[in-house]
């Protein structure tokens, strides 16, 4: 039998302060996560729109069904370094906040595509859906809202649910794409409170039945001169850099001449911010040329070219 330890990393239970924290530092993102928030709190706690229903349209009261029979599947899908990944992982606690309810996430592990051995990787995808929905049963109410829900994130999801279509796909990867469709209808079925979301840089690689299945598929851009200037501000004010030097260092992260695209959040927040502030450490202070200079030096993460199947 496949230990939970082998299918999961370390879950997380919100309401969590660290994660509120991180989610807070995803600038630029308002619009997604309050809709993100909306649609996995309707998954895993659908009262919510019935009751929503009943006092502000009672006579459309069809349209709970139109929202709610929806598989429940959320894929996020975009370049590199876009902050899908830590919103996937952070979105939980604004869900669990606004439901006021306790939810386990549950974030798949790389290694359950297993080792190659026959079957291996159906068995493991299975045994990560069962767990899932384990969890989840015990959640569910009727009636009432939900005491609980169970998120189940699956990172580089191309890596599990790669599309049947491909021509060089092994058969054992086909299975495994079939146990994960069924996990998902599987949910769906058994109206639990839970949720999956997919996290992939490759939509196009994704099997085109569990791409009908999603909800929602949000995609993610690298930030705009706005955000990127929202961001360096949150950042840099503090430091004593003024408007207009933020202003500039935000077009510099952009478009240049020698590339035609810019800094993703990732370059931001984990490569630019650390070099400026280790090169002013330990005797020196953080100043806007020098700020500029390492800037105008660092070459952005290249933009994932997806290969067609």
């Amino acid at each position: 039998m496949t230990e939970i330890n082998e299918l999961f990393e370390k879950r997380t239970i919100f309401p969590d302060v660290d994660a509120k924290s991180r989610l807070s530092r995803l600038v630029g993102m308002d619009e997604r996560k309050l809709m993100l928030t909306k649609i996995i709190g309707l998954l895993v706690n659908p009262t919510g729109l019935t009751n929503w229903l009943d006092k502000k349209h009672p006579d459309a009261y069809f349209l709970a069904e139109a929202v709610l029979r929806r598989p429940p599947l959320i894929i996020l899908a975009g370049d590199v370094g876009s902050g899908k990944s830590e919103l996937a992982e952070t979105i939980g606690d604004a869900v669990a906040r606004q439901e006021n309810i306790e939810i386990t996430l549950l974030p798949m592990s790389l290694s359950t595509r297993g080792q190659g051995r026959v079957g291996e990787m159906t068995q493991l995808v299975t045994a990560a859906f069962d767990t899932t929905l384990a969890e989840a049963s015990k959640l569910k109410s009727t009636g009432s809202s939900s005491r609980g829900a169970v998120i189940l994130l699956i990172d580089e999801a191309d890596a599990l649910a790669q599309s049947r279509e491909a021509s060089q796909m092994h058969h054992e990867d086909r299975a495994g794409v079939n146990a994960f469709i069924r996990g998902i209808d599987r949910i769906a079925q058994g109206q639990l409170p839970a949720a999956v979301i997919m996290c992939t840089n490759r939509l196009n690689a994704l099997d085109p039945a569990i791409r009908r299945r999603a909800a929602e598929i949000v995609t993610f851009q690298r930030p705009t001169l706005e955000q990127r200037a929202h961001l360096l501000n949150h950042l840099l004010k503090p430091a004593g850099l003024s408007t207009n030097d933020i202003l500039d260092l935000a077009r510099i992260t952009g478009n240049s001449d020698d590339r035609n695209f810019g800094f993703t959040f990732s370059d931001i927040s984990q490569r630019l911010i650390p070099s400026i502030v280790l090169d002013a450490y330990p005797n020196g202070t953080i100043s806007a040329s020098r700020a500029k200079e390492i800037a105008s030096a660092m070459v952005p993460t290249k933009p994932f070219v997806e290969e067609s199947i």
